[in-house]
């Protein structure tokens, strides 16, 4: 006859390392939002740089309504300011 006796080391093996693998995939989850809304910003900045070398060069009502909706500015005056301080650097 063959007697085993049942301990818990196991389990708590295994609920500890399910509660690490947890907290390592929300971590990674929050690095990688983090770094996306980084790199948004980043591509946000150079396009509004883009845009007003091509207004610099060619002013066309298509390349102020895009800065427009990039910078949230309605006055062209207030545009060509942006722009002015984009083309300084």
């Amino acid at each position: 006859m063959k007697f085993e006796v049942k301990t818990q080391n196991d389990d708590l093996w295994k609920s500890s390392f399910s509660v690490l693998l947890s907290i390592t995939l929300f971590s990674f989850v929050v690095v990688l939002s983090n770094i996306s809304i980084k790199l948004g910003a980043i591509s946000r900045h150079y396009e509004m740089k883009y845009l007003c070398t091509l207004l610099t060069i060619e002013k066309s009502s298509l390349n102020f309504k895009k800065l427009s909706k990039l910078s949230n500015l309605n006055s062209k005056q207030k545009m060509w300011d942006l722009c002015r301080e984009f083309v300084k650097q």
